[in-house]
């Protein structure tokens, strides 16, 4: 074998070599932002689930103040459109103005269950009835979950951001996973209540 088949079938292994280590790198890369991406759905799915939760505490709730406080039907009605339009409104988790669509109506649902609770105070033997004490325990345990689910999902975010955003993803990839949007915080959140007595 002469020397110039040799260095031609070592420079042809060697670019062999580097196109197999650029396809496992690639497919690699690839494999993450995939496995990232579905951690970031079941993440939502997680808050999706939480808020249906929610969702379906709110008719056992109204029914029971119904009983006890059925002139308050103004406040009782708000309730109900608050909950239904927070059930109406659609999400896409690509979308951050969905998101903030969607975060608002679920702000509106939790004022009116808010000025409802107001209500009840006034309502002494509402607030000792059991189911009523069972329906505001699982409200609050609720509300517990869905904080903890937005923010398990909005590590996961940005986990998936940070990391599809790197450079060499970028060069790989130029752009073809984009960035998931993050639940923020209510507006008027990074003010403290003003209280008065």
């Amino acid at each position: 074998m002469s020397k110039g088949c040799i260095i031609a079938a070592v420079i042809g292994a060697v670019i062999v070599g580097v196109l197999l280590i650029g396809f496992f790198i690639y497919q690699s890369t690839y494999n993450t932002i995939i496995t990232m991406d579905e951690n970031v759905k079941a993440k939502f799915g997680n808050v999706q689930a939480q808020y249906q939760r929610r969702m379906d505490l709110i008719p056992n709730l109204v029914e029971v103040v119904k009983g006890y406080a059925a002139h308050e039907r103004g406040t009782l009605e708000a309730v109900v459109q608050a909950r239904a339009q927070a059930t109406q409104t659609k999400l896409d988790i690509n979308s951050a103005e969905s998101l903030a669509k969607f975060q608002a109506a679920q702000g509106n649902m939790m004022q009116a269950l808010s000025r409802l609770m107001v209500v009840v105070e006034n309502y002494p033997d509402l607030k000792a009835n059991q189911n009523f004490l069972d329906l505001q325990a699982q409200l609050e345990g609720t509300e517990n979950r869905i904080k903890q689910a937005r923010y398990d999902y909005n590590e996961a975010v940005q986990g998936y951001n940070s990391y599809t955003r790197k450079f060499f993803v970028n060069l790989f990839f130029g752009g073809q996973f984009p960035a998931k949007p993050y639940f923020e915080a209510e507006a008027g959140a990074d003010q403290a209540p003003k209280v008065k007595f």
